[in-house]
């Protein structure tokens, strides 16, 4: 009996929510560009939909009057999460490093950030939302990782200390 319950238990599907999967209908307008001019700075992004359907961020990150960053960030109806959950992504990057991060309530000052790393092909990457740290302005905060019910913002951020072009191929962005 044992043996039949962990076979069923097996072969449940683990349940798949949809935080933004591009296409070529997809409204993008909802994704808001917020690059380190906002502090003086001279970096500029764009989100747009390439003929494919997929979220294309790209831009120039430069180091100039004391700047260093770009990102995008979507918001949306809080999402019910565990500490089980991870968020999956699909994506295709430039070989740079980029930070995804999180927030449970938009209007929290600090995010949860994970790096994840490109490698200039397609990717399928998973993170555990327990693995995200609490981090402000570069600072690690001394509080624990993500532990929330709920997450209601999603952000890609490319800050490598460096300046570069870069360009962030997006497909989807799941909770799993």
């Amino acid at each position: 009996m044992n043996f039949l319950l962990l076979l069923l238990l097996i072969n449940i599907p683990a349940t798949t929510i949809k935080i933004f999967n591009f296409n070529k209908n997809s409204n993008i307008y909802s994704w808001r560009i917020v690059d380190d001019n906002v502090m003086g700075g001279r970096s500029s992004s764009t989100i747009t939909l390439s003929e494919d359907g997929f979220g294309v961020f790209s831009g120039v990150v430069s180091l100039e009057n004391n700047g260093g960053f770009s990102s995008v960030r979507y918001v949306f109806n809080p999402l019910k999460v565990t500490d089980q959950n991870k968020i999956y992504l699909k994506i295709k990057g430039d070989g740079k490093d980029y930070q995804l991060r999180i927030k449970d309530n938009s209007r929290n000052y600090y995010s949860y950030i994970k790096t994840f790393s490109t490698s200039g092909a397609w990717q399928e990457i998973e993170i555990p939302l327990k693995e995200m740290y609490p981090s402000f302005r570069g600072r690690k905060l001394n509080s624990p990782n993500f532990y929330h019910d709920s997450i209601e913002e999603v952000v890609f951020l490319i800050g490598n200390k460096k300046n570069e072009n870069f360009q962030l191929i997006i497909d989807k962005i799941e909770l799993k």
